[in-house]
C-alpha cells in the first residue's frame, strides 16, 4: 500500500470515528431527551436539541411515542451504520480487497443505509399526516430531511456490494487457476 493510500486511510478513519462519536452522543442525546420528556418534562427545554414535544404528548400519546420511536431508531441505526464503517475501514486489506469479510460490510451498510432511508420516509410522510391533523412538527423535520438521500446512497452502496462479490468470484477462480 502506498504512503498516500495510507494517509488517506487513516484520515477516514479519523473522521469516521468523528461522525460516529457525534452520532452517539446525538443518539444519547434523545434518549435523554425522551426520558425527561416523560418524567420532567418542564427540563426540556434546556436539554439537547430543545426538543419538546410535550404538547403532541398532551394531545395524543399514540402521535408523541410513534415520532419519538421513529427519532430514536433513525439515529441509533445512524451510530450502527457509522461503526459498520468504521470496522470495515480497520480491517480493509488493499492488497487483497476482494474478501468475504469486505463483501460482507459493505452490504449490511447497503441495508442499513436503506433502513434508515425508509424509515426517514415513513416518518416524513406520518409526520406530514399529523401536521393535517393540526399537530405542530416544524422541530420535527430536522431527522429525516434526507430520506432521499438515504435511499439512493444505499442504492449505489449496493451495486458496489455486487461488484465486490462479483470480484471475489473472480479472485477465487483465478487462485484455483494458478
Amino acid at each position: 500500500m502506498s504512503k498516500n493510500s495510507n494517509f488517506v486511510f487513516k484520515v477516514l478513519s479519523i473522521v469516521a470515528w468523528v461522525i460516529f462519536v457525534g452520532l452517539c452522543v446525538e443518539a444519547g442525546g434523545l434518549i435523554v431527551n425522551f426520558v425527561f420528556s416523560l418524567y420532567k418534562p418542564e427540563f426540556v427545554q434546556s436539554l439537547y436539541q430543545k426538543l419538546d414535544l410535550s404538547e403532541m404528548y398532551n394531545h395524543s400519546k399514540w402521535a408523541f411515542f410513534s415520532m419519538y420511536s421513529f427519532i430514536l431508531v433513525i439515529s441509533i441505526l445512524k451510530a450502527c451504520l457509522f461503526y459498520i464503517v468504521i470496522r470495515l475501514i480497520h480491517k480493509l486489506d488493499l492488497s487483497k480487497p476482494f474478501n468475504s469479510y469486505v463483501s460482507e460490510q459493505i452490504s449490511q451498510i447497503s441495508y442499513f443505509t436503506l433502513s434508515i432511508g425508509l424509515l426517514s420516509l415513513i416518518a416524513r410522510q406520518t409526520a406530514k399526516n399529523l401536521l393535517h391533523r393540526g399537530y405542530e412538527i416544524d422541530q420535527l423535520n430536522q431527522f429525516w430531511v434526507d430520506s432521499q438521500a438515504f435511499i439512493l446512497m444505499a442504492a449505489i452502496v449496493y451495486v458496489i456490494a455486487t461488484i465486490f462479490k462479483k470480484g471475489i468470484e473472480i479472485q477465487n477462480e483465478n487462485d484455483l487457476t494458478v
